[in-house]
């Protein structure tokens, strides 16, 4: 049988995942955040599309994930769900709109799920917004978590380096990974932190558990698209592969483009009507 067994179901489910790390299939996980990149991820196969609110950086400019709304993530996510017809799309809850009141996590999540039509959302942090996730899942929304570097905490710490290399911050990410888990979250994403404490993770937790700069040892990968295709090229952190260079091919295109118009050879004679 194919590894990509998965390449061969219609849609993708939160059973699906399951089953694909209870028999050791790797599990790929791509952002999007518009309609048109959407479609490619989706029809090159990928099994989760993130939504992430990464968006505020690579589309929006920002310098963090903080300033994105949650109006902004759910026009992203609308825009990707409408390009989507096989893999499953996970929304982030951006900062503010979940943290430290289970109500207002819940309209969140409500609002995203109803305005987008997405399958599940993720959200930041372990024990401290274990109230928020169940409060969620109580409305029958999926959750996936996302422990280690997180974003929307990143003036906390103060710096992107990797986080959990000190024992007691490695236990209380086993620990949080334990809590949502218990507290019914489906996956869970293990950002920058080192592979062994990664492998552990994977190991003592059921749901199936993603990594971007995680190592090998976890039940799949996740990167930003822009950052995987070369569009944006300032970022190139440990963890990322790049797998195209398509800042430049797009660069020379509008060079040539702009080069045409100037000495009127765009539009030529069957260009034209």
């Amino acid at each position: 049988m194919s590894i990509h067994q998965s390449s061969n179901i219609k849609r993708i489910t939160t059973h699906t995942l399951h089953e694909m790390k209870g028999r050791g299939e790797k599990i790929s996980m791509l952002t999007a955040y518009d309609y048109s990149m959407a479609g490619i991820v989706d029809a090159g196969g990928v099994d989760i599309i993130l939504v992430g609110d990464s968006a505020s950086n690579v589309m929006a400019g920002h310098e963090t994930t903080l300033p994105i709304t949650l109006d902004q993530m759910i026009y992203h996510a609308t825009s990707v769900v409408r390009a989507v017809s096989r893999a499953f799309v996970v929304v982030d809850i951006p900062f503010g709109s979940y943290q430290g009141n289970s109500s207002e996590a819940l309209r969140s999540a409500i609002r995203i799920m109803k305005e987008s039509g997405a399958h599940a959302v993720k959200v930041e942090g372990g024990a401290e917004i274990s109230e928020s996730v169940m409060r969620i899942l109580s409305a029958g929304v999926p959750v996936m978590g996302h422990l280690g570097l997180t974003p929307q905490s990143i003036y906390k710490f103060g710096t992107y380096t990797v986080r959990a290399k000190e024992d007691e911050e490695a236990e209380k990410l086993l620990e949080d990974a334990k809590i949502l888990q218990e507290c019914g979250c489906f996956a869970l994403v293990l950002e920058k932190i080192p592979a062994k404490l990664a492998k552990m993770v994977a190991e003592t937790v059921s749901i199936p558990v993603i990594g971007i700069g995680a190592g090998p040892d976890v039940d799949g990968q996740v990167l930003v698209v822009h950052d995987m295709l070369g569009i944006t090229q300032e970022f190139k952190p440990r963890f990322l592969r790049q797998y195209a260079d398509l800042r430049s091919q797009m660069l020379k295109a509008v060079e040539e483009y702009i080069d045409d118009v100037k000495s009127r050879d765009f539009p030529n004679e069957k260009e034209s009507y």
